[in-house]
C-alpha cells in the first residue's frame, strides 16, 4: 500500500514537472540531476517519494537507461536519494522544504506555470496562446489620462464589483448580442482565471465532481483540482460536448459545476452549435447542475463572416437555470488583466464578498481603459481574425509541407493548431525531443486525464511568421530524430545521450 502511495504518479508527470530540464550545456545526466535535486529543494518531489524506474524515466525522456541511473547515482551522492536493491531511488528526509511549492497536487499545468514564472528564455515556448496588445489600447490609455485621471484619483479605488462604468459597458456588450443584461449581473475581474477560480470557490466547495470537457486547457482544471474535486471528462465532437455522453454522466452524479468553453474551444477550437447549446443548457437545467461557459477567445473568429457566430450558452438557457459566463478582453491585450463574470446577481454577490477577500478590487486605470474599450470590441475583434486567418493559413502551410505525416483538423476560431502524431507516437516522448530543439510544448496528456489524446499537442499560431517558420523548422528536425531513433511507443528508442 505505501508503495502505491508514496510512487511518484508517473515518469510523464515527472518530465512535465521537470520542464525544461535538458536546456543549456553539460552532459545529460548532470543536468538531469540537477533538476531533479531542484525539485527535492523546492518540495515539489515530496520526502520518501519513490522515483519512477530508471527503464521508465529513460523512455519517457527520451535518454539512454544509462544517463538516467548516472543521475540518480549522482543524486545519492549529494544526499538527495536513497537507493536501495528492491525499493527503488527515494527522496530522503534530510532537508527541510516548505509547506507548500504553491503547485497543484496531481494538477498537469505546472510546467505552463512555471514558464509563465520564469519567461520566455531562448526557447520558443508553446505553453502561451496570446498576442501583443491592439493600437487602440494606447489610445484609450491616453483618453484616460486626459479625461478621467482627476477623477479616478479623487476616488478611493476599492470596487470589489469593479468600476461601475465598465460594468455598464460590459452589460450593454452583452444586450447588444441580445442577451439583456444589467451591471447588477456583472462582476469583473483580474482576468478570465480569476473568474474561474472566484466560481471554483462558490460552487466547489464540498462538492465531489466538476464536470469538464476532454481535452481541455490545463491551467483551467487545476483550478478544480485545488479545491479537491475529481474531474469527470466527457468528450467533444465537431459541435461542442457530446451531449449524450454528458447526458449519462449528469444522470449517474450530481456534479458541482459543468465546465465548458462553447466558443472556440481551447485547444481545439471548435465552436459549439446553437443547437448543442440550448442542449447543453437543457441538459444542465433539468439535472440542476450549474454550467460555467468560458468565452476567453470569444472574439478569437476566423470565419470571414462573424455574425453567424451563436448567442453565448447563457441565452438559451431556460428560466430558473444558473448559467455563468466568463469572458475577458484577452483578444485585445491580455496584459490588461481585464475579465468578468455574468450572472445571476445572488452568484455575482457571493463572488464579490470573495474578489474582496483576495484583493479588494482590481486596478481602476486598467478597467477605465477596458470601459473605453468594450463598444469597439466587436470591430476590435474583427479585425484582430482577419490577421489570425492569415497566421493560421501559414502555420498549415509550413506544416503541410515539413510535416505531412502529422494531421489537425482547421479550428472555428481560437489561436493555436491542435496536432496529432500518426498512431503509435506519444506526445509526451515527442515534447522531450522537441525540448532539445529549442521548443517546449504542452502534450495532449497534460489536457486530457482520459489518455484519449495523448499523441497530440496544441501549436499557437499567434507569433511572428518568422517565428513560425523557426518553430516548424525546429519541430521538424525533432520529429527526424525521433523517427530516427524509434518512434513507437511499443519499441525502445535509442536515445540522444
Amino acid at each position: 500500500m505505501r508503495d502505491e502511495v508514496d510512487r511518484f504518479p508517473s515518469g510523464a508527470a515527472l518530465a512535465a514537472l521537470l520542464g525544461d530540464w535538458s536546456a543549456g550545456e553539460g552532459p545529460l545526466y548532470r543536468k538531469l540531476a540537477d533538476a531533479l535535486a531542484a525539485a527535492a529543494e523546492d518540495g515539489s518531489l515530496v520526502t520518501g517519494q519513490r522515483l519512477p524506474s530508471e527503464r521508465e524515466l529513460a523512455r519517457v525522456l527520451a535518454v539512454s537507461r544509462a544517463t538516467v541511473v548516472a543521475a540518480y547515482e549522482a543524486l545519492r551522492d549529494r544526499g538527495v536519494v536513497d537507493r536501495r536493491q528492491g525499493s527503488g531511488t527515494r527522496v530522503n528526509g534530510h532537508r527541510k522544504v516548505p509547506r507548500s511549492d504553491g503547485r497543484v497536487r496531481g494538477g498537469r499545468g505546472t510546467a505552463i506555470v512555471q514558464r509563465l514564472i520564469d519567461g520566455p528564455g531562448e526557447l520558443i515556448s508553446l505553453g502561451c496562446a496570446a498576442d501583443a496588445g491592439v493600437p487602440e489600447v494606447a489610445e484609450a490609455l491616453r483618453a484616460v489620462a486626459d479625461d478621467e485621471i482627476t477623477g479616478l484619483l479623487a476616488d478611493p479605488g476599492y470596487h470589489p464589483r469593479g468600476l461601475p462604468a465598465l460594468r455598464e459597458a460590459i452589460a450593454d456588450h452583452y444586450t447588444r448580442q441580445g442577451v439583456p443584461t444589467s451591471p447588477a449581473e456583472i462582476l469583473v475581474t483580474s482576468g478570465a482565471h480569476q473568474a474561474l477560480v472566484l466560481l471554483a470557490e462558490v460552487y466547489l466547495r464540498g462538492a465531489a465532481t466538476a464536470v469538464v470537457e476532454a481535452p481541455s486547457w490545463s491551467p483551467c482544471l487545476d483550478i478544480f483540482r485545488q479545491c479537491g474535486v475529481d474531474l469527470t471528462p466527457v468528450g467533444l465532437d465537431d459541435e461542442g460536448v457530446d451531449p449524450r455522453a454528458l447526458a449519462s454522466v449528469l444522470a449517474e452524479s450530481t456534479p458541482g459545476l459543468l465546465y465548458v468553453m462553447p466558443t472556440f474551444h481551447n485547444p481545439t477550437g471548435v465552436l459549439m452549435s446553437a443547437a448543442r447549446r440550448r442542449q447543453v443548457a437543457e441538459l444542465a437545467t433539468r439535472h440542476g447542475v450549474a454550467v460555467v461557459e468560458d468565452n476567453a477567445y470569444a472574439g478569437h473568429a476566423l470565419a470571414a463572416d462573424e455574425t453567424a457566430l451563436p448567442m453565448p450558452l447563457a441565452a438559451f438557457a431556460p428560466r430558473g437555470s444558473e448559467v455563468l459566463t466568463v469572458e475577458s478582453l484577452k483578444g485585445v491585450w491580455a496584459g490588461l488583466r481585464v475579465g468578468w463574470v455574468r450572472g445571476p446577481v445572488g452568484i455575482i454577490e457571493r463572488c464579490a464578498r470573495r474578489k474582496a477577500m483576495a484583493d479588494l478590487g482590481s486596478p481602476l486605470i486598467e478597467q477605465a481603459v477596458a470601459a473605453r474599450l468594450l463598444p469597439r470590441l466587436d470591430a476590435l475583434s474583427r479585425r484582430r481574425s482577419a490577421v489570425q486567418r492569415e497566421h493560421c493559413a501559414e502555420l498549415e502551410r509550413l506544416l503541410a509541407r515539413r510535416l505531412p505525416e502529422w494531421s489537425w483538423r482547421t479550428p472555428d476560431g481560437g489561436s493555436s493548431l491542435w496536432v496529432a502524431l500518426p498512431e503509435g507516437h506519444s506526445a509526451d516522448v515527442f515534447a522531450q525531443l522537441a525540448l532539445r530543439h529549442g521548443v517546449e510544448i504542452v502534450p495532449g496528456s497534460a489536457m486530457d486525464p482520459t489518455g484519449r489524446h495523448d499523441r497530440h499537442f496544441r501549436i499557437p499560431f499567434l507569433l511572428a511568421e518568422e517565428v513560425l517558420a523557426e518553430l516548424v523548422d525546429r519541430l521538424a528536425d525533432a520529429w527526424t530524430e525521433l523517427r530516427r531513433h524509434g518512434p513507437h511507443e511499443d519499441l525502445p528508442l535509442r536515445p540522444v545521450v
